[in-house]
């Protein structure tokens, strides 16, 4: 801005304002023994707003200004003024805070975010101070605690800076309340009472006294010293936000006087259960568990690719969340099964539970179906899980949130005419988040490598948000309604009974459980644990070092490195093999060089280099204790041959292998209350055709999976009627070999008959398929 249009802009500024204009300027400047304004000189500057471009406060300016006036000290003068407006255009130039940082309250355990966002001529840059200590690692307009601890509490204010200049926020003062709050009475003559409110702005506190307000209460803290009988009586507080009120419960404070001791009896205040539009109330979780399910190696349907990235993204997002998390890739029918029912072992009242499910699927009569990986073709309700039916066992343990994101299509089944009869009862606890809507499908996006699905590419960027998980699920469907490849073809759609403010971000306040509760738990948290960290010592002098990480709760990576190797030895390794049969791992992707060459994408940016890998899946499948021997081939300096010694190891059962899920099915009393079939607990009853495999005598790799898509003769799956695609494969029932064009294998997952219009929307050309 050049200095005639500053002085201009000053000038209107200080001409249009009353009791902060230009004369309150001159009286302040008039009273500074440096300048010498006269009340002749004020009436002066009075009459210039009689002439038509006349101005007093410029007149006034060039009369001060020609007396030697510095732009610092008009700046002391405008600020003695109150005139912010007059002080802003004297700002220096380039910084323009847009967003200050406002007080809030917050309680432990949460994520909070203070944000000052600036804009500057040039690059502005942020820093933090609480006080006036500077914030380490605080360079970003957001000051993020994650989670907030009760001594984060206090003063903060950020400083722009650009070039030289500077400019500092507002004050914003965080208020971490304890959970629970904390009524206590000490022993030594005090009275102690707190109540908590949160939200932005700060709430604000006024304590009573049997309906009297108490002079100077007005902290959400109320102390009594020197506690005396005439303190005794009913305390309730008042909690003011914005132009809102509410109240907390009351509590009865007794003083009995025996001798020269006091000896209290008082009630609990409850926390408050109202909440004003600028304050949410936040419940507690006594546990939080999550099962992630990710199917992708269908063998009698098409192949996904997303669900293994999905679940990888979610499952690091949750734990952040402290969710206790399972994750599992490409579970056969009595897997799921199983995996569900330890899940629900771990549901008790309170508990915040959460179920992820991505792959293959379908919606009949209102209620939603998980596929297996092992589900023949045509499959029906017999052989798959109804998400329904999970519901109804969850309800029954009381839980304090029910959470079902199901990542799958929604079309209609046509080879499953079963109409399941699950009685649900009403409670304000649940929550569906559908990647599509219903009877439509949803897609998974694919490039050279390996990206998300639609739903989790959007629903990752807000999981950690502090907002209820209804309003942080509609910001999904938001954000996923503006991606232009997907727009008019997949909607999230969201049911909800919620009535609280159940978030995801909740903190937790352990419950009273039993022995065998605590011990599920216990199970629970050591599927995701890792085996120790091996030293082995061969005889020829060769130290390997052995470790794990885990990719999903099922699938282990063992990597090996030389830790030490005698100079007599021109080169060594060590090979793991006779791994057990269980595992299904293909010898050619053992003992890698690279992560990338054992199928893991997901883990090589975070294990060391230098070392040999090996990728074991579907550790589900393992029945007795995972041991195979490390095969340690060595090259010396005076032998052309090589020499090799062998060493057994035995690492116990890792990860999800304590879970045993490949157990057979048990049944319990859902049977009894629940009559489905295809209820998580029982075992399944399969329907005509689930007996028949669907195999393919071609390779099982498709490079565009929906080649091998039929269409039955009696019209389209789903509607598509124009769409056939043939597969060039021979497939077989029971054995017997016949055409696909005789006896076509209906698939009920749809496809796109518009795939090459959605390719040519989306950036770098990547390709969207179909993610049933």
């Amino acid at each position: 801005m050049s200095h005639f249009a500053v002085v201009y802009q000053l000038c209107e500024s200080l001409d249009k304002a009353n009791n902060k204009g230009w004369r309150k300027l001159g009286e302040i400047v008039k009273s500074d023994k440096r300048f010498k304004v006269s009340l002749d000189d004020m009436d002066m500057c009075s009459l210039k707003a009689l002439e038509a471009d006349g101005s007093p406060s410029r007149s006034l300016l060039k009369l001060i200004g020609d007396q030697g006036c510095m732009v610092g000290e008009l700046v002391e003068f405008l600020q003695i003024v109150g005139h912010t407006d007059a002080l802003q255009c004297l700002k220096p130039p380039g910084i323009q805070i847009l967003v200050q940082p406002q007080s809030v309250a917050v309680i432990a355990g949460h994520n909070l975010r203070l944000s000052c966002y600036a804009v500057g001529a040039s690059h502005v840059q942020f820093q933090w101070f609480k006080k006036t200590e500077e914030v380490h690692n605080s360079s970003s307009p957001d000051l993020v605690f994650s989670p907030v601890r009760l001594k984060d509490a206090g003063f903060y204010i950020c400083r722009v800076n650009c070039g030289n200049a500077y400019e500092f926020s507002h004050w914003a003062q965080v208020d971490v309340l304890d959970v629970p709050p904390r009524y206590e009475i000490w022993l030594n003559y005090l009275l102690y009472l707190e109540c908590g409110a949160i939200g932005r702005p700060l709430p604000q506190y006024q304590w009573y006294r049997n309906g009297v307000p108490i002079k100077k209460a007005t902290k959400r803290m109320y102390t009594v010293k020197n506690l005396l009988p005439e303190h005794q009586g009913r305390y309730r507080c008042e909690i003011f936000c914005s132009n809102e009120r509410t109240w907390s419960n009351e509590v009865d404070v007794v003083v009995v006087v025996i001798g020269m001791h006091h000896i209290f009896c008082f009630i609990f205040i409850l926390w408050l259960d109202s909440h004003f539009s600028h304050k949410v109330f936040l419940p507690l979780a006594t546990d939080k568990v999550a099962l992630l399910i990710g199917n992708l190696a269908y063998r009698n349907h098409p192949q996904l690719k997303a669900p293994m990235v999905d679940v990888y993204d979610l499952t690091n997002l949750l734990r952040q969340l402290n969710f206790k998390v399972v994750s599992l890739l490409d579970l056969t029918e009595f897997e799921m099964r199983n995996a569900v029912e330890e899940f629900l072992s771990l549901l008790h009242k309170g508990v915040y539970g959460l179920l992820y499910y991505a792959g293959h699927g379908y919606e009949n009569f209102g209620n939603s179906f998980m596929v297996p990986v092992d589900a023949p073709n045509p499959y029906r309700s017999g052989n798959c899980l109804c998400v329904q039916s999970i519901l109804k066992l969850m309800q029954e343990k009381e839980t304090g949130l029910n959470v079902f994101l199901l990542d799958m299509c929604r079309k209609r089944n046509l080879h499953d005419d079963a109409t399941p009869n699950v009685v649900l009862k009403v409670t304000a606890n649940i929550v569906f988040g559908y990647a599509t809507c219903q009877d439509a499908e949803a897609f998974e996006l694919s490039s050279s490598g390996f990206t998300n699905g639609v739903f989790i590419k959007f629903l990752k960027e807000r999981l950690l948000e502090d907002e209820k998980i209804t309003v942080l699920l509609d910001s999904v469907a938001e954000d996923m309604g503006q991606f232009d490849p997907t727009k008019g073809k997949q909607a999230l759609e969201i049911r909800s009974s919620l009535s609280e403010r159940r978030s995801l971000t909740d903190p937790i306040r352990p419950g009273d459980y039993s022995d065998a509760a605590e011990a599920h738990n216990m199970l629970w948290s050591k599927a995701h644990e890792l085996p120790e960290s091996k030293i082995l010592d061969f005889e020829c002098g060769v130290q390997i070092k052995m470790d794990f990480a885990a990719e999903f709760s099922n699938v282990l990576v063992i990597y090996t490195s030389i830790v030490k190797k005698p100079e007599e030895m021109l080169s060594c390794q060590a090979h793991i093999t006779n791994l057990p049969l269980d595992l299904d791992v293909d010898p050619k992707l053992m003992n890698k060089e690279t992560l990338e060459e054992t199928g893991s994408f997901l883990l090589s940016g975070s294990l060391p280099q230098h070392c040999l890998y090996t990728r074991l899946g579907s550790l589900q499948k393992l029945k007795e204790e995972l041991a195979f021997t490390v095969c340690l081939h060595v090259q010396f300096n005076s032998l052309d041959d090589l020499v090799q010694w062998n060493m057994d190891v035995n690492v116990g059962k890792p990860l999800t292998a304590k879970l045993d899920l490949n157990r057979p099915t048990r049944k319990n009393s859902c049977q009894l209350t629940c009559h489905m079939p295809h209820s998580p607990s029982t075992s399944p009853s399969h329907s005509p055709a689930s007996d028949r495999r669907f195999h393919s005598q071609g390779p099982q790799q498709h490079t565009n999976p929906y080649l091998n898509v039929c269409e039955p003769l009696h019209g389209a799956v789903g509607g598509y009627g124009d769409f056939r695609l043939y597969g060039d494969h021979t497939y077989q029932y029971e054995n017997m070999p016949c055409s696909p064009f005789l006896n076509p294998p209906s698939i009920p997952i749809e496809t796109t008959d518009d795939i090459d219009d959605m390719q040519n929307e989306f950036m770098n050309s990547l390709q969207l398929y179909n993610h049933p």
